[in-house]
């Protein structure tokens, strides 16, 4: 089953120290070796994000995100796991997983 992982996290100006960026190399060299990842992505900072909404018929466009919180989506994996306890499981290796929060979340295959 695939799973989507959003990752949240408190923004910040930098990309990471060394040892963050060597934790996340670490976690893609898992991935790597597990197999599974359809896809995955690290986003530009919200302040860089238009929300668009159609209301009445008319498009209407925001700068920023649309919630205002600590915690943004900061990038997504898409990964195929056997089930939920596995998909758990790699949210747990995630670099972000004790500062910010993974949300995991089966997607639907049409």
């Amino acid at each position: 089953m695939k799973y989507m992982f959003l990752l949240f996290h408190a923004e910040s100006p930098e990309l990471g120290s060394p040892e963050q960026m060597a934790a996340w190399g670490a976690f893609e060299a898992y991935l790597a070796e597990r197999g599974g990842k359809l896809s995955g992505e690290a986003l530009q900072p919200s302040a860089t994000a238009t929300v668009v909404s159609v209301r009445g018929g008319e498009t209407m466009t925001t700068d920023g995100p649309f919630a205002e919180t600590k915690e943004q989506i900061g990038g997504y994996y898409v990964i195929d796991c056997a089930n939920l306890d596995e998909a758990v499981e790699i949210a747990t290796k995630i670099p972000w997983a004790p500062t910010g929060y993974i949300e995991v979340r089966p997607i639907i295959e049409f």
